[in-house]
């Protein structure tokens, strides 16, 4: 036994590239309680970024992201099985006040059909509405019942209903392939459910839906977390052709041990490797951008030991 922590550490940051991030910036301020957070040393981002416009909700962070040159706008009403799906969750104290503050502003388009949707029991019994940003990223608001309610969100906060993110779920061909990934950069499974039925089809505008959930945690169990959707049946499912600079090209920041663990992580997944290689950071840091087996975009990065606080 070493006695050495897990290689990955925690879900940093969720980045969201943006065409304008300081008007969108306006929209998760206004409607979704998000604050202003102290902007990240520009050698702790990864690729070329125009501008970055770091948020808060609660304890977890969101960065808003241009890149440089831009790429591509948001493809349209992307299904939740595409490939290029990946949402992020908001915990809310009350759904209804938090769905009515949402609805007071403009810009953003439901998902859900018939607003707020609580699911049954056997798929966890919260309350739940999807929709999406002003820019086309997939967002969803999320209420458990008061007496299932986790310990980190047990909770009120003084801006309002909504808490913090408790995770970001990204659509998947295989759920065993997808662990598989994840667990090798050392997240490890915390929760199965099989989502189906009308609930289920109304949340995600679906017809029929049968969704394997699958819950990643890191080592300390705080939020926010990864989920894999996996929907079952014959569904169209083209290649992820994401460049890194779209606005589709959402990246998991994973905060990992040390610059070996990413090292590790590249050298078995270099096939996935975006940039090549892992590009070393001053200061004793390191970072590297994978996709995963469906494309999606995972930073890993080491931070350097001033940088180090939970974010």
């Amino acid at each position: 036994m070493t006695g050495r922590p897990p290689a990955a550490l925690r879900l940093a940051r969720i980045v969201l590239v943006a065409a304008d991030p300081d008007c969108l910036a306006s929209f998760y301020r206004e409607a979704l309680g998000f604050t202003a957070a102290e902007a990240p040393p520009a050698s702790d981002l990864p690729g070329a970024w125009a501008q970055v416009v770091p948020l808060r909700l609660g304890d977890q962070r969101l960065d808003l992201v241009a890149a440089s040159p831009p790429g591509r706008p948001y493809p349209g009403d992307v299904p939740g099985f595409s490939p290029l799906f990946q949402h992020c969750a908001i915990i809310v104290s009350d759904m209804a006040a938090a769905h009515a503050r949402l609805s007071a502003h403009p810009g953003w388009r439901p998902i859900s059909t018939g607003g707020p949707v609580r699911l049954p029991e056997t798929s966890g019994g919260v309350t739940a509405f999807k929709f999406r940003d002003p820019e086309g990223h997939p967002l969803e608001l999320l209420a458990f019942p008061p007496d299932a309610t986790p310990a980190a969100w047990r909770r009120t906060a003084p801006g309002g209903p909504f808490l913090g993110l408790d995770h970001s779920a990204i659509s998947v061909a295989e759920t065993a392939r997808s662990v598989a990934f994840y667990e090798s950069l050392g997240l490890r499974v915390a929760s199965r459910s099989l989502n189906t039925g009308p609930e289920q089809a109304r949340l995600d505008a679906v017809p029929d839906p049968t969704v394997e959930v699958t819950g990643l945690g890191f080592p300390d169990g705080r939020p926010p977390h990864v989920e894999l959707l996996c929907y079952r049946g014959d569904l169209p499912r083209p290649a992820s052709d994401l460049a890194v600079n779209d606005v589709a090209a959402t990246r998991l920041a994973i905060a990992m041990r040390d610059a070996d663990a990413v090292a590790t992580a590249c050298a078995a997944h270099a096939g996935r490797l975006v940039s090549g290689r892992t590009v070393p950071r001053s200061g004793g840091g390191a970072e590297a951008l994978l996709r995963d087996p469906d494309g999606h975009l995972v930073w890993l990065t080491v931070n350097r030991p001033a940088d180090d606080a939970r974010p």
